[in-house]
């Protein structure tokens, strides 16, 4: 078997990578970390028709569905949260 060279930066990497080059001799994974995010919860939402309207026109026009991004929007505000409580 031949052994793979370093890549010599990210682009590289990913190249090799979607190219289906076996990249498993490039990534330490002594230093990988799991994220389990946790139990799901399932809540329900009241909101006004018209909000609803804007969020799908904007989820349709970056191909999302709703839940997605409204997940997306949450997580984002809730790290902003953190991040300005931190300082």
């Amino acid at each position: 078997m031949v052994q793979n060279k370093t890549a010599k930066s990210a682009k590289e990497f990913d190249s090799r990578f979607e190219t289906g080059e076996d990249i498993h001799d490039l990534i330490d994974m002594t230093t990988a970390k799991i994220s389990r995010p946790g139990k799901k919860v399932r809540i329900t939402l009241d909101m006004s028709e018209d909000l609803v309207k804007e969020i799908d026109r904007i989820r349709m026009s970056i191909g999302v569905d709703r839940a997605a991004l409204i997940k997306i929007w949450l997580h984002e505000r809730v790290k902003e949260e953190k991040h300005s409580s931190a300082q």
